[in-house]
């Protein structure tokens, strides 16, 4: 087959006044019409990918420019239904379940259920239990405010705070793994108690943490509280009023920032807080800015908690003297027959709760954390429902952005402090 080949004469230097567009077939410019193009909002997907929404929160931002028209949550990438799997498990195995939730602060989630199925089986735990528990939700509200902290800091462009705040986090997982064995996933309680008494040096070694930690955390203020950056981001950013924060079910600081002074330890007290001195605070513009400075300051006050918590610490035993839910101890199974077959049953049956109901509310790192359940005498709860503090924190996110600026969704989602195992729960 001959080869056909084309020429092109090209000028790379056209005399001047020389237009093209004829031989091309366009037209020439006094006859060129240019049609309107009217401008379209943008949608973008912020998440699951991105850094600040932690891997597994998309949201569906409309864009005008810059500024946020409309933000539409997507939740789910994270779903391991926690409430289903309960119906199928004991109720001491429920515990493992628990401190899945909110990976961030185990022990307040294990605390919490305990206490829910303890109240419909009428169970009351011993007074070195109670003072124990108390300690283990203080330790973990300030575990939990450390990561926030630290990660909030990176979002506003901050590194420094990070590594401060991680640092001391390591030495509360060094904590867990002395009480429970494990870092994260603690499954701390049982029914009736704890999985074992406190090791000898915990008690001194949280004392240490509590009257070292507020050092760090003054550092971290230092850093981050008068810092120009920081408040150009955070003051007037993602602003909500009392009135509109308790329509909205806000709990926990982010409630507490809007001016309300609602604190389940303070109203509705449990394991004897009322006893405690200590200080709720509260802030009064509820944007970004107020709620930083909420939750530092609840760090600062769990240090106090937990210091008078090891004061009292009495001694005695940790589980109740109860059959129906504690284990008889070693010696006794292995010298005796009846106590071996209690002993197997309770294992291999699972507790068994009378017929009943029980809602049990705490003040979780997050806000209110309440937990329901319903038992019809046997082995393993008919419904396992959860009240959780992030799911309904998050559901504010779209009246907190819209109008704001893109830059500014970082931030709010940030300050509102949620963890997405307890909201795909």
């Amino acid at each position: 087959m001959a080869k056909r080949t084309v020429e092109l004469e090209v000028s790379r230097t056209p005399e001047a006044g020389m237009d093209f567009r004829p031989r091309l077939g366009l037209a020439s410019p006094a006859t060129l019409a240019v049609p309107e193009i009217g401008s379209q909002n943008m949608l973008i997907n912020m998440g699951p990918q991105h850094p600040a929404t932690h891997g597994v929160l998309r949201l569906v931002l409309e864009l005008d420019g810059e500024t946020v028209v409309r933000c539409i949550p997507h939740i789910g990438y994270l779903h391991s239904s926690f409430e289903k799997l309960g119906e199928y498990r004991t109720w001491n195995q429920i515990v493992t379940l628990t401190d899945r939730m909110d990976y961030l602060a185990p022990l307040i989630y294990n605390c919490a259920y305990v206490m829910a199925v303890e109240k419909m089986m009428g169970v009351q735990v011993t007074e070195r239990c109670k003072v124990v528990r108390v300690i283990c939700m203080e330790l973990d509200r300030i575990f939990s405010h450390l990561l926030w902290l630290g990660t909030w800091a990176i979002d506003v462009g901050a590194i420094t705070p990070f590594l401060y705040a991680f640092q001391e986090r390591e030495r509360v997982y060094k904590l867990h793994e002395s009480l429970t064995g494990a870092r994260i996933t603690t499954s701390a309680t049982r029914v009736g108690g704890m999985m074992a008494d406190i090791p000898d040096g915990w008690a001194e070694g949280v004392r240490h943490f509590a009257e070292t930690v507020p050092k760090t955390i003054d550092e971290i203020d230092l850093l981050l509280t008068n810092n120009g950056i920081h408040i150009g981001r955070t003051q007037g950013v993602g602003v909500i009023s009392g009135e509109d924060a308790i329509n909205a079910g806000l709990s926990g600081p982010n409630l507490r920032a809007s001016g309300v002074p609602y604190d389940l330890r303070k109203d509705r007290p449990y394991y004897d807080y009322e006893s405690y001195d200590f200080e709720v605070p509260i802030g009064e513009h509820g944007d970004c800015y107020d709620r930083y400075l909420v939750r530092v300051e609840e760090m600062r006050q769990s240090c106090h908690i937990l210091i008078q918590a090891l004061d009292r610490l009495p001694d005695g035993p940790i589980n109740v003297q109860d059959p129906r839910v504690t284990l008889p101890g070693k010696t006794d199974c292995m010298n005796d027959m009846e106590s071996m077959i209690h002993h197997f049953k309770l294992v291999m049956e699972g507790v068994k709760a009378p017929p009943g109901e029980s809602y049990f509310p705490i003040e979780g790192s997050k806000g209110e954390l309440g937990m329901y359940v319903v038992s019809d005498g046997g082995p393993k709860p008919v419904r396992w429902r959860i009240r959780p503090p992030s799911f309904v924190n998050l559901s504010t996110i779209p009246r907190l952005v819209e109008g704001g600026l893109l830059a500014d969704v970082i931030m709010v989602n940030a300050s509102l402090d949620i963890v997405l195992g307890e909201i795909d729960r």
